[in-house]
């Protein structure tokens, strides 16, 4: 057992964003790589496969944190509150949804309590 924090965030693009928002979420990758206690930050899209026919968001962030005080100090940098606001929250932004939640990979994960992204 660990004390990693696996996290999956999720987004839907508005209509026609779906591009565009990759490459935003894209550009999050390198300076988050090189943030203490970040192990994996991979954007994904959605790829079909007759064995994987499970509904999702299309997009989707794989991040696999050294421990909680790690994945907590990567959600209140700048750039990634600026993203939520900007691309999320903001009417004009890309983002129609989204749904990030952690995992551990422990049989009786401690209760974490989380701050809100914003």
């Amino acid at each position: 057992m660990s004390s990693k924090v696996y996290c999956t965030a999720q987004f839907l693009p508005k209509p026609g964003k779906d591009t565009e928002l990759f490459k935003v979420l894209q550009s999050l990758e390198p300076n988050t790589l090189r943030e203490d206690g970040c192990i994996q930050y991979t954007v994904t899209r959605q790829i079909q496969s007759s064995f994987a026919e499970g509904t999702s968001f299309p997009i989707v962030f794989h991040e696999i944190w050294k421990d909680m005080p790690s994945f907590e100090a990567h959600c209140q940098r700048d750039e990634i509150s600026n993203f939520f606001e900007r691309y999320c929250l903001a009417e004009d932004g890309l983002a129609a949804d989204w749904n990030v939640c952690v995992y551990s990979d422990e049989a009786e994960p401690p209760l974490f309590r989380c701050p809100p992204l914003l």
